[in-house]
């Protein structure tokens, strides 16, 4: 067993040897994390998972691409794509429907899984979601078009949190040194490429399919995320009509982080109500 608590189980999902988190029994609940440089599962949900696992069985993989998952030759880093990755690690755990949880790109991501795969979503939380186009922010063409630096890395880390005070050094250092493994700047740098707002229309699902989602949504932002912008989720709200909207004021794109106890506590909530 790794000392580093990033790196949890394995599993071939879709023919990519996937690492994850599995903890808790219950109703499965699958969260995917963002796409912030140097990011896993663990680091993304590392507050959320031990308190979501007393309720319910909570899986958190590393997306292909990201973190101590396998990045096999030649793989497209594409929404379809992933989506499969994501189906293929239900199938290799043999769940056959599940709660999703999506932050910001996994967000987007839980979103055409549940459009391509209606029968295999329960509910759905998405947070700081991607999933509509919008207008490309500064801060997230910053996040994207990040190159490894510790200096580069707390300037993001700057723009993901409201309270400064989340932003220290060895945070921020531990990201960047994430974000210098072999092969992981080769792979965000190509998932992300300049001009960038290809990529947001890339992530968004097509408008008509949102209308017809008929899923339980419950989505959330933080009022001065400077990532992704509040009125994509005002976006999402209108257009999905079994939906609710939670924002958090004084708090940026770390909804999970920034507020940890408010946010279990709406999750839980949320996922109760289906039971």
């Amino acid at each position: 067993m790794s000392s580093n608590p990033e790196i949890g189980l394995s599993i071939v999902a879709n023919g990519i040897a996937t690492n994850y988190h599995d903890q808790g029994s219950g109703e499965p609940v699958l969260m995917i994390h963002g796409s912030g440089p140097g990011v896993t599962a663990f680091a993304n949900w590392r507050l959320s998972m031990p308190v979501l696992s007393k309720k319910f069985r909570v899986i958190a993989p590393d997306m292909v691409g990201f973190g101590y998952t396998e990045r096999p030759a030649g793989v497209e880093y594409s929404m379809q794509n992933w989506v499969s990755h994501a189906l293929g690690l239900l199938d290799a755990l043999k769940i056959e429907r599940a709660h999703i949880v999506g932050n910001s790109f996994g967000g987007g991501l839980a979103l055409a899984l549940a459009i391509r795969a209606p029968e295999r979503v329960n509910r759905l939380v998405l947070m700081g979601a991607a999933g509509t186009s919008f207008k490309l922010t500064q801060g997230l063409d910053d996040v994207w078009g990040y190159t490894p630096s510790f200096e580069n890395m707390r300037k993001i880390m700057d723009i993901f949190a409201y309270d400064r005070s989340l932003v220290n050094d060895e945070l921020a250092r531990l990201r960047y040194e994430a974000s210098i493994r072999p092969g992981y700047q080769e792979a965000f740098s190509s998932m992300f490429p300049a001009p960038r707002q290809r990529w947001v229309d890339a992530l968004a699902s097509r408008e008509e399919d949102l209308r017809a989602l008929q899923k339980d949504t419950l989505i959330i932002h933080g009022r001065e995320d400077q990532v992704l912008p509040l009125s994509a989720s005002y976006k999402l709200f209108e257009l999905i009509s079994k939906s609710q909207l939670h924002v958090f004021g004084q708090c940026g794109h770390w909804t999970q982080i920034e507020h940890s106890s408010r946010f279990t506590k709406l999750v839980t909530d949320f996922f109760l109500e289906a039971a």
